[in-house]
């Protein structure tokens, strides 16, 4: 849970980031930097450590989840944000819980619990409370970035729910360097086909730092702790961090892009607190067993 929690305050910081660089460069580029640098800093670890890769069987299927999350989601993710505003994306993204919950019970492999329910819901009403107030300052058309945004949260939710057997038959850094690099070798040729990388040429130092920030922060250590946490808990108590995802994002969108922050945010935190432990102490297993084993 921890390294969830971790894991969602660096995506919350991306969004700003991400939305920083919106206006200076094409969506799929965005996406073909963060995760094509993410890349590049994972495998050295990786070779290094000697981690086990996943098998051959599971190639296709390692392939497919890292074109979901990896090609698909940050299209979503890197458009949405072109219309709304990074706390506006941000909340639309804390519909990850929710959603994650859902797809779980539906594909049978985390059951729907009155605890654990009662705690996304606790801790998606702590979003709306800290960021109510400033959804009145929405920009024209912010409502498609919003739909943009949820439909790139379903395919988080699809991507945190099929990886887990995935993750257990290797090691959860090699699985997510092996997905990532997939991912980003999609929307790198993408991206180059589509002439997205011509607008480089115009960047000075803080674009490129938001670039490198992205890669370092907001792709190599935000998805292998997002995968880590994956390994050891429940999707959905994973999935519930990411309501800290857009107090992150509103404190990143107001100090660099001026956008407004009102007080209802320390309300906000608190409650989204108070909803993550309710859901991520929802039904411990008994020493010895894993957490969804019957």
């Amino acid at each position: 849970m921890l390294a969830a929690v971790l894991s969602s305050g660096l995506g919350g910081t991306s969004v700003g980031a991400t939305r920083y660089l919106v206006g200076a460069i094409d969506p799929l580029a965005t996406g073909a930097f963060r995760f094509g640098i993410g890349f590049v800093l994972l495998l050295p670890f990786v070779l290094l450590r000697g981690g086990p890769w996943p098998p051959r069987r599971d190639w296709v299927g390692v392939a497919g989840l890292g074109l979901l999350f990896f090609g698909l989601f940050p299209v979503l993710f890197n458009a949405s944000l072109v219309f709304t505003t990074a706390a506006r994306g941000a909340l639309a993204l804390s519909t990850l819980p929710l959603l994650t919950m859902v797809v779980g019970a539906a594909l049978g492999v985390e059951p729907l619990t009155a605890r654990k329910t009662t705690g996304v819901l606790i801790a998606m009403l702590g979003v709306a409370m800290a960021l109510l107030s400033g959804l009145a300052f929405a920009p024209p058309g912010a409502w498609r970035g919003d739909l943009l945004m949820v439909g790139a949260a379903f395919c988080m939710a699809l991507y945190s729910v099929w990886s887990r057997p995935f993750i257990r038959r290797s090691a959860s850094i090699s699985f997510t360097t092996m997905a990532m690099g997939v991912g980003a070798a999609c929307l790198v040729s993408a991206s180059w086909l589509r002439g997205g990388f011509a607008s480089v040429a115009a960047f000075g130092l803080p674009q490129w730092s938001a670039v490198v920030y992205l890669g370092a922060f907001g792709s190599a250590l935000t998805f292998f702790l997002w995968a880590f946490a994956l390994e050891r808990t429940t999707p959905t108590r994973v999935a519930i961090s990411v309501t800290v995802n857009p107090v992150t994002a509103a404190l990143v969108g107001a100090g660099l892009l001026d956008e407004p922050l009102r007080w209802k945010l320390v309300a906000g935190i608190v409650t989204v607190l108070v909803g993550i432990r309710i859901a991520a102490t929802a039904g411990r297993a008994p020493a010895g067993r894993g957490p969804d084993r019957p």
